[in-house]
């Protein structure tokens, strides 16, 4: 059964891919496992209590398990009790398809899309610093989600976020003519690079935990830094390397969000609110595309709580 047809107060058994798991104590003093459960129609949070053995090596991010669970609800939420989980074994006849969420454009086919923009730049130094960092990233770029959760959170998302992104500038440097294209696409497409490095994610694009690096800087600091290495290496124009460092820098727009400084050029205004409305754009679509017309969505975290309304005229996107 998916998760997207789960039912309160049912029964299921089904495989399950694991994209998180994380070992908490209950109230009573006794470990338990706390899953996140994905197939390709959605999550759903997963509790297996009383928990014996070496709990730390059972059933890790990234394995396809076999549950048998009570659907619950907690706190509006469906909610999986374990009471029986197991991993593979030979004889289980598993499509792996259809428990990996993925870009609905073939990586590949993305990546060359992406080549056709970056062969539309004109300025020697920004087009050979862009080149140079895609070919060092390609092999992760054909799978890495662009977060752990929320917006582009599966395989090959990140380059499906940039790519939308490019898309969406390109149009928008047709009609305000004093941004520079050349900054705006190296920005878009180099803002999250090291998202590669700051998450530790396996080739089905599930992030297992954040690096060292990842929860000490980010990718924000990390990025600027791989920019300042890379323009020293290639020996590349001082300013347009601190101008996509800055853009890398003021991106999240505000402090909380990580970034210490706001845009103070055209390209990185353009650049926040791409970003912005890319990863809006998504959340809002995989949020109302198996709603039914007339109806809301649960409170949505990451879109402050709002609970989402499908009217007769929604349109759904594939992604």
């Amino acid at each position: 059964m998916f998760v997207k047809d789960l039912k309160i107060g049912e029964d299921v058994t089904a495989f399950y891919l694991i994209k998180a798991k994380n070992v908490k104590t209950s109230s009573a003093n006794k470990p338990y496992i706390d899953f996140t459960f994905q197939d390709i129609s959605g999550e759903v949070n997963g509790k297996l209590w009383d928990v014996k053995g070496d709990i730390e090596s059972l059933y890790n991010p990234g394995e396809v398990v076999k549950v048998h669970a009570s659907v619950t609800q907690w706190q509006s939420s469906v909610q999986l009790k374990v009471i029986k989980i197991r991993t593979l074994q030979e004889d289980d006849q598993v499509d792996y398809s259809q428990f990996i969420p993925t870009a609905p454009i073939d990586a590949e086919t993305m990546y060359n899309e992406i080549l056709f923009f970056v062969n539309k730049m004109s300025t020697k130094d920004i087009k050979k610093l862009v080149l140079a960092l895609l070919e060092e990233y390609k092999p992760k770029l054909m799978y890495y989600p662009a977060a752990k959760s929320n917006h582009h959170a599966i395989k090959a998302g990140l380059l499906y976020h940039i790519l939308r992104m490019l898309r969406s500038g390109d149009v928008l440097c047709d009609i305000y003519k004093n941004l520079n294209r050349d900054l705006v696409f190296a920005g878009v497409i180099l803002h999250d690079i090291e998202k590669m490095n700051e998450m530790d994610a396996n080739e089905v694009g599930v992030v297992g935990e954040y690096t060292m690096e990842g929860q000490l800087l980010g990718h924000i600091i990390m990025g600027i830094k791989k920019i300042e290495q890379k323009s020293v290496e290639l020996k590349i124009d001082r300013e347009i390397s601190l101008l996509i460092q800055h853009m890398i820098l003021s991106h999240h727009y505000e402090a909380e969000y990580g970034s210490p400084k706001k845009p103070l050029i055209p390209e990185g205004e353009l650049l926040h609110y791409l970003d912005m409305i890319d990863a809006r754009m998504y959340d809002m679509n995989k949020a109302l595309r198996d709603l039914e017309e007339g109806q809301f969505t649960d409170p949505i975290f990451v879109l402050d709580r709002r609970r989402l309304y499908k009217s007769s005229l929604s349109q759904s996107d594939i992604s």
